[in-house]
């Protein structure tokens, strides 16, 4: 084998597993934006509850 056909095989690898890891890693930056997102809908839930709670709780709103 030739010095050029050597390198055009470790370039193709190198630019495969490139590849391969930016793939596994848009997965796992996908599960990361799920799980923030998933927060800040427990977040907002909460929130929203309190307010309630201290909307029923307070003598101004039982006019």
């Amino acid at each position: 084998m030739s010095t050029k056909s050597i390198a055009r095989i470790a370039l193709s690898l190198a630019l495969l597993s490139g590849a391969g890891v930016s793939l596994s890693a848009c997965n796992t930056v996908h599960g990361a934006g799920q799980d923030v997102s998933s927060v800040g809908h427990d977040v907002s839930r909460g929130a929203n509850a309190t307010q309630n709670a201290i909307q029923r709780n307070t003598p101004a709103s039982r006019n």
